[in-house]
């Protein structure tokens, strides 16, 4: 995983993740409990913030989770003959 540009905050607002990501504010604080995204809560009153490193990592997870899923569909559409050959089945 390479490292964030210098000038790129350490931290993310959950507004700024959700924005990003297309979500709600409350879908990234579940993300945060999931352990899907590391998060804290830091300041006075504490205020949820999101490491942009983690949300780099995440992202490279759905990546490769929608990646795995397609070779997974792949799979289930080949046909029996295309797996096994077009051989007659023999019956004793």
């Amino acid at each position: 995983m390479s490292q964030a540009p210098r000038d790129t905050p350490r931290f993310l607002a959950p507004a700024q993740v959700a924005e990003l990501l297309s979500i709600e504010v409350d879908e990234v604080i579940d993300l945060v409990h999931e352990g899907r995204l590391r998060g804290s809560q830091v300041g006075s009153p504490p205020r949820w913030r999101v490491e942009h490193a983690s949300l780099a990592d995440y992202l490279d997870a759905q990546s490769e989770e929608a990646r795995r899923m397609a070779l997974w569909r792949q799979s289930n559409e080949a046909s029996f003959p295309e797996v096994w050959g077009t051989a007659p089945l023999r019956r004793d």
